[in-house]
């Protein structure tokens, strides 16, 4: 049988896995690793919790003013909110309004 020599101690080739023992250094160094592995998983845990507490659905969406009325036949794709004002995005038209008394202020056209 052959025997190796490893920091003083014979090893034998029988199939030990663990062998004498692991060296103090090693398993100090197994417990760091251990240690790690647990505080990152406590870590991701605690930032899931953080999300799914602080963000739990969506925001409710800024509604049109109640002031605002669309000329007939304009189906609004997007609304920009403004100091004062209200835009709203209608195929190849930009209408803004003004957000208190919702009186058209601009019909822009947008070329493509």
């Amino acid at each position: 049988m052959m025997t190796r020599r490893m920091r003083g101690a014979a090893m034998s080739d029988t199939g030990d896995p663990e062998g004498p023992g692991l060296p103090p250094d090693l398993r100090f160094l197994k417990w760091l690793v251990t240690g790690l592995a647990a505080t990152m998983m406590v870590g991701l845990i605690a930032l899931v919790a953080v999300f799914v507490t602080r963000f739990p659905g969506t925001p409710p969406l800024p509604r049109l003013p109640d002031a605002v009325t669309l000329p007939a036949g304009v189906a609004p794709e997007a609304v920009t909110f403004g100091r004062g004002w209200v835009a709203v995005v209608a195929g190849d038209r930009i209408l803004v309004f003004d957000a208190e008394s919702g009186a058209m202020l601009n019909d822009v056209a947008v070329a493509r």
